[in-house]
């Protein structure tokens, strides 16, 4: 039994560890080969690539600062965001008063159709086919 436990149960939980580990940890972080390679080593030579898996491969365990694009996007104010050019601040502030103006002229508008929409499903006052029976 001892055998057993020391010559197939240890290896294979050794090897589906070392495959989970290896397969979880992100790419930059794999040491000395590429993430692939490491896995091929640890299918083909269990007990020996999960060995070199943890001594050499597997990633350091000091916690580093994630990058801003690692980071989701709702954590960074606007200007913070990647991609996001500085610009002027006159010039934001000019399209920022014409993006206020098209707004309320869009808002005004939809007001007015909606007004004429309106209108134009009631039936006139006058009508006295819409009166009460």
């Amino acid at each position: 039994m001892g055998r057993l436990l020391l010559f197939y149960v240890v290896p294979l939980v050794l090897t589906i560890f070392c495959l989970v580990d290896a397969i979880t940890s992100r790419d930059d972080d794999v040491r000395h080969l590429p993430k692939l390679w490491w896995l091929i080593l640890i299918l083909l030579f269990p007990v020996v690539g999960s060995v070199a898996w943890l001594v050499a491969g597997r990633p350091t365990t000091t916690t580093r600062a994630p990058s801003a694009r690692e980071r989701p996007a709702r954590e960074l104010p606007t200007y913070e965001r990647p991609g996001r050019a500085a610009a002027d601040p006159e010039t934001e502030a000019e399209f920022l008063e014409r993006v206020r103006e098209r707004a309320q002229e869009q808002r005004r508008r939809h007001e007015q159709q909606r007004r004429e929409r309106d209108a134009g499903e009631r039936p006139p006052e006058g009508d006295e086919t819409a009166t009460e029976g």
